[in-house]
C-alpha cells in the first residue's frame, strides 16, 4: 500500500470542532493510538502530517513505531496573521516572527516546515478562494528563511500564481494546487516540486448535502484535468488525501484518492505504470521531508 502524504491526525473527518474541543486540554492518546490502527489495518506504513496546534502529531510522532509507521510531521503549521491557517498553527505578524517560529519548530523536533500560503476552496462560491494568497515577495522569503535553516517546505498553496511563486522559489511539495493553469503546470513539472493534489477533499463531498453538487462536479472535473495534465508533463504527483478533514477518514482515505487517480488516468496508463510514478513521487518526499 502507498502511504499518506498529506494527513491531519487531529482531525476526526467529520467534525472538526469536536476534534480539537478532544485534545483541547492535551492530545488524547487513545485518539491518536486508533487512528494510528486504522492506518495499520490499511497497510499503510508512511504517515507525513500536516501539523497542528495541539500537540497531536508530536505525540503521534513518538507512538506511530509501534504501529510500523514512519511518521513525519512539521509539529505545526506557520500562517501569516490574518490569513488562513489558525486550525493547524501559530501565525506571525513579521519575518522576523515567521523566522522565531521556524527555528522553534526545529528545536522541539520538526521533521520540516509547514507554511500557508493561501486561503481554501469556497464551495459556496463555486470553488473561488476564500481569500488572496500571500504576495510573491513573501512566499519566496519564507522559503528561503526555512531552507536556510535546513529544512524542506510542504506548502499549502491554490491558486496559479501562488503556485506559481512557490515552485520558482523551490518549495519541496505542493499541497493542494488548485486552479493551477498551463503555465503553472509546466512551471511545476519543470521543477523538483512534489504535487499533493488532496482530490478527494473535493470528490468525497459529493452528496454530503453540505455543499451543491453541481458546483463539486465542475470542480472535480476541473481539479481531475489539472491531475491529468501534470501527469502528461511528468510533474511529480505523490498521494495524499489530507485525512481528517471532513469525509476523509483516516486510513480509508489515501485508498479513495488512489482509486480517484486510478479513474484519471485509466487511459494514459496502466496500472503498474501508475504505481511506478506514485511511488517514485512518494520516495522522494520520504528522502526530502526529514531535517538534513
Amino acid at each position: 500500500m502507498f502511504g499518506e502524504c498529506h494527513a491531519h491526525l487531529f482531525m476526526n473527518g467529520y467534525n472538526y470542532h469536536e476534534a480539537v474541543e478532544l485534545h483541547r486540554n492535551g492530545p488524547k492518546k487513545d485518539d491518536i493510538r486508533e487512528k494510528l490502527r486504522l492506518y495499520q489495518e490499511q497497510g499503510v506504513t508512511f504517515v507525513r502530517d500536516g501539523g497542528d496546534a495541539l500537540g497531536v502529531s508530536a505525540l503521534a510522532k513518538k507512538i506511530a513505531p509501534e504501529y510500523g509507521i514512519d511518521y513525519r510531521t512539521p509539529l505545526f503549521a506557520i500562517h501569516k496573521n490574518g490569513h488562513y491557517g489558525g486550525i493547524v498553527g501559530y501565525g506571525f505578524d513579521n519575518m522576523e516572527e515567521y523566522h522565531g517560529l521556524v527555528k522553534r519548530a526545529i528545536r522541539e523536533g520538526a521533521d520540516f516546515i509547514k507554511v500557508m500560503f493561501s486561503g481554501i476552496l469556497d464551495f459556496d462560491r463555486d470553488g473561488a478562494l476564500t481569500e488572496e494568497p500571500l504576495a510573491g515577495e513573501e512566499i519566496w522569503e519564507m522559503i528561503h528563511i526555512a531552507h536556510e535553516e535546513g529544512m524542506s517546505v510542504m506548502a499549502h498553496v491554490n491558486g496559479a500564481d501562488a503556485v506559481r511563486n512557490a515552485v520558482e522559489a523551490g518549495v519541496d511539495s505542493v499541497e493542494h494546487g488548485n486552479f493551477m493553469d498551463e503555465d503553472c503546470l509546466q512551471a511545476l513539472a519543470a521543477s523538483n516540486a512534489v504535487w499533493v493534489p488532496t482530490y478527494v477533499t473535493i470528490t468525497n463531498l459529493i452528496g454530503s448535502g453540505r455543499f451543491d453538487d453541481d458546483s463539486l462536479r465542475r470542480l472535480t472535473t476541473q481539479q481531475g484535468e489539472r491531475i491529468r495534465r501534470g501527469f502528461e508533463l511528468g510533474a511529480k504527483i505523490a498521494l495524499g488525501s489530507d485525512a481528517g478533514a471532513y469525509r476523509v477518514p483516516h486510513g480509508q482515505g489515501i485508498t479513495d484518492e488512489y482509486r480517484e487517480f486510478q479513474r484519471l488516468t485509466a487511459t494514459m496508463f496502466t496500472k503498474d505504470e501508475l504505481d511506478a510514478r506514485l511511488a517514485a513521487s512518494e520516495q522522494e518526499i520520504q528522502a526530502r521531508f526529514i531535517p538534513v
